[in-house]
């Protein structure tokens, strides 16, 4: 198993860690991705609904429910998860394939909620906040010493100590940051364990979770000043989770067969994905006739050009499950990356049916639909797509088939407002107020197109602040 870089060794809030400047700031490219400026964002539909039925009881018993909180994953391979809002947990692709049960990932979930319902981001930020005062009052302080050392005539040592006078209070100020944010840790583990308990669920994972990446750190342990970790040192907070999660009358309930089924399918699908070919078939060799090790094996010779083969895999992977959505999404895939979006059809529009219109696959039917260059398919495409986006308005990607469905209808407005969102979306401000401005002539003034165009013309990017 891979060892977790030690700065990631422990699950930690994104406040603590841009405090310390260990947040990873450039992910690999990964499958179905969306890239920013500084990372990767993992989109799948069938890892987002085992996350979305991980949180849910979670979130329940948490009393976050109306939140709309969502499971993000980024495409990173070390261990770790954070919270940066409160409407967003942030899942690195690592902690999803590391985790091998599902009440081990769901550990870290409900040891993140716990931060979202602390409160601790906000509380961090006021903490911080208070800090910058003080770390300022400090300085002038410190300077003010100064200045009056060099009055007074006694500066013969001004000189060398100037350093320590300014620097000794912002050391006692980040020593009170880190603390503020070992308690939060403390806290969020203190709620894990009440979160899942109160779900029936054991905090098992957790703690083994913890205990992995504990014995991982431990052997620095002894020549790190503890007071200058963000989180409580390994040992100690080992020693109190285990007498937290051991009273849990749960805490030898195992994950049914079914979920761990499931669980098992997703990671073997992200090692299929992100992994080479050589190296999937180390992970899932030919003797290994598992459902997700044929899962993985099918998706690495589809990635990897042997189309045929692949095809043949997914037959069988469908024949096993005949009423498992995503693997029916993966056929449609393999056909549509193969440049026969024909083909790719009548798989995609089981895997939307099976999985009650999944927004995500929904796209890719109607990348198929566009893709097979069949004028007859341009209403159906426009009907899904349009579905599609509404529970997914960013996807850039989705808009721009939407805008090449619309055109081949003849309807060149909304052909332009689709391509002046796909634009808007990828932040090229410039190419979608020229689209924009174009589709809103083609629309009577105060219809919903009409507004939709006016909101992208009239949109004032913010102005980016130069260092």
């Amino acid at each position: 198993m891979r060892k977790a870089r030690i700065e990631c060794a422990v699950i930690y809030t994104a406040v603590a860690a841009l405090l310390l400047g260990q947040f990873a700031s450039t992910q690999r490219p990964a499958f179905a991705q969306q890239q920013g400026p500084k990372l990767s964002v993992i989109r799948d539909a069938e890892t987002e609904e085992l996350m979305r039925e991980y949180t849910r009881p979670i979130f329940k018993v948490a009393k976050l429910t109306g939140q709309n909180i969502e499971v993000v994953i980024l495409g990173e391979r070390t261990f770790n998860a954070f919270v940066a809002d409160g409407r967003r947990i942030f899942v690195n692709l690592g902690a999803l394939t590391d985790s091998v049960t599902p009440n081990q990932i769901i550990g870290v979930l409900a040891h993140e909620t716990g931060h979202i319902a602390g409160g601790h981001l906000a509380r961090m930020r006021e903490q911080l906040a208070n800090a910058q005062t003080a770390a300022l009052v400090a300085m002038l302080m410190g300077a003010g010493a100064m200045v009056e050392g060099a009055r007074s005539g006694a500066n013969s040592n001004m000189g060398q100590a100037a350093p320590g006078l300014l620097m000794a209070p912002q050391d006692m100020i980040r020593r009170t940051l880190l603390s503020y944010a070992r308690s939060q840790e403390e806290s969020a583990d203190r709620a894990g364990v009440k979160f899942l308990t109160d779900t029936g669920q054991s905090p098992k994972g957790m703690l083994e979770t913890f205990q992995r990446f504990a014995s991982d750190s431990m052997f620095i342990s002894r020549s790190v000043d503890p007071y200058l970790q963000s989180h409580p040192m390994p040992r100690e907070r080992i020693a109190n989770l285990q007498d937290l999660a051991q009273k849990s009358p749960y805490f030898n309930t195992l994950d049914s067969p079914q979920l761990q089924a499931r669980h098992d399918l997703m990671r073997a699908k992200l090692y299929g994905f992100t992994d080479s070919y050589d190296t999937v078939l180390r992970r899932y060799p030919t003797s290994n006739t598992s459902l997700a090790a044929r899962y993985a094996r099918a998706i690495s010779a589809y990635r990897y050009g042997n189309a045929q083969n692949a095809q043949a895999q997914i037959d069988s992977l469908i024949a096993s499950e005949p009423n498992n959505p995503y693997f029916y999404e993966l056929k449609g895939q393999a056909y549509l990356e193969a440049g026969k979006a024909r083909e790719a059809i009548p798989p995609l529009r089981r895997a939307v049916q099976l999985s009650n219109g999944a927004a995500l696959i929904r796209i890719l039917l109607g990348q198929a639909l566009v893709q097979s260059n069949d004028p007859a398919f341009a209403e159906e495409a426009v009907r899904e797509l349009r579905v599609a986006l509404q529970k997914e308005p960013n996807a850039s990607v989705g808009h721009r088939e939407l805008a090449i469905a619309f055109a081949r209808k003849g309807d060149q407005p909304n052909a332009d407002l689709a391509s002046a969102t796909a634009a808007f979306n990828e932040g090229d401000f410039l190419t979608a107020r020229q689209l924009a401005t174009r589709a809103q002539k083609g629309f009577p003034a105060g219809t919903p197109g009409w507004i939709k165009s006016d909101d992208i013309v009239n949109f004032k990017p913010p102005k980016i602040q130069q260092n």
